[in-house]
Parts: structure tokens; C-alpha cells; sequence
């Protein structure tokens, strides 16, 4: 472990949480698109992406031999990565009756994309305050790091 693990660690998780940020932003922006991309030459609504947060080489067996004292702490509290953005398939796009609009089916209704601005403002907030906590981390960090070089002195 160097001098420097915990703010890499940290900055990590500043990443991830930025990225987090930004696919919400996307989610709210789509909020009312309903020609997102083509599928089987059919225009298809935006559908809501989720991000994926992994923990950077750390198994649960990882951190069992650690606490277990098997093996060294090298391995563990390595920071965090985005394994994955996924598109949310499950849930269903919106149904708004809208015989004006141009992708109004024979109906009159208009499949709108499946993002709950409510749901979307909840995870920013999530979001939010993970990147301020981190961010507090860090200047924790940095003020114990010019602290001890200030022994030095």
C-alpha cells in the first residue's frame, strides 16, 4: 500500500459516481423521446440505462481471508469500477394518448420512454450526496497527507 492508496481509492469512486451522474442526466433528458433507435425497422422509444458499481479486485472471499487473516491487506479496498451500463428491458415504456403526435399508433396512444423522472431525481440525489461524501474523503485525506509532511518541518 503506497501514500497515496486512499486517495486512489477515493478518486475512483469520484469517477464512478460522475458517470453515475451523467447517465442520469441522459435519463432525464430522454425523458421525452420517442424515437431512440431502430429495431427491426421499427423506431423504438429511449429506453433508461442503470449503472453497475463493482468493487475493484474485491471478492467476498477477498475480504474473508483478509478478516480471517489468511492473507496479507494488499488486495482489499481498492476502489470501486463501473462494470456495466445496462438498458433497463423489464420495465415497460409509458402509453400517452396523443392521437396528434406523429408516432401515434392506430389507437391514438404513443409509446413514451420508460424513465420515471421521480425514480431518476432519487438516484441523482444518491448520486449527489456518494460524490460529496468522497469528496470530503479526499480533503480528509490531503489534509492528513500536508499535515504529516508538515512534521518535517
Amino acid at each position: 500500500m503506497t501514500i497515496f492508496h486512499s486517495m486512489n481509492t477515493t478518486a475512483s469512486a469520484l469517477t464512478a459516481q460522475r458517470l453515475r451522474m451523467d447517465v442520469i442526466s441522459s435519463n432525464m433528458a430522454n425523458v421525452d423521446t420517442t424515437r431512440a433507435r431502430q429495431v427491426n425497422g421499427e423506431w423504438e422509444p429511449y429506453r433508461r440505462k442503470t449503472v453497475t458499481l463493482t468493487a475493484k479486485e474485491g471478492q467476498f472471499s477477498n475480504f474473508l481471508n483478509v478478516a480471517m487473516g489468511k492473507t496479507a491487506k494488499h488486495g482489499v479496498g481498492n476502489g470501486v469500477k463501473v462494470s456495466r451500463i445496462k438498458e433497463d428491458n423489464e420495465t415497460p415504456f409509458k402509453l400517452v394518448y396523443d392521437p396528434t403526435h406523429i408516432d401515434a399508433d392506430e389507437n391514438g396512444y404513443v409509446r413514451m420512454a420508460n424513465v420515471d423522472p421521480l425514480k431518476e431525481m432519487v438516484d441523482l440525489i444518491s448520486a449527489t450526496r456518494s460524490y460529496e461524501a468522497n469528496v470530503t474523503v479526499f480533503n480528509a485525506n490531503k489534509s492528513m497527507l500536508t499535515k504529516a509532511l508538515e512534521i518535517g518541518k
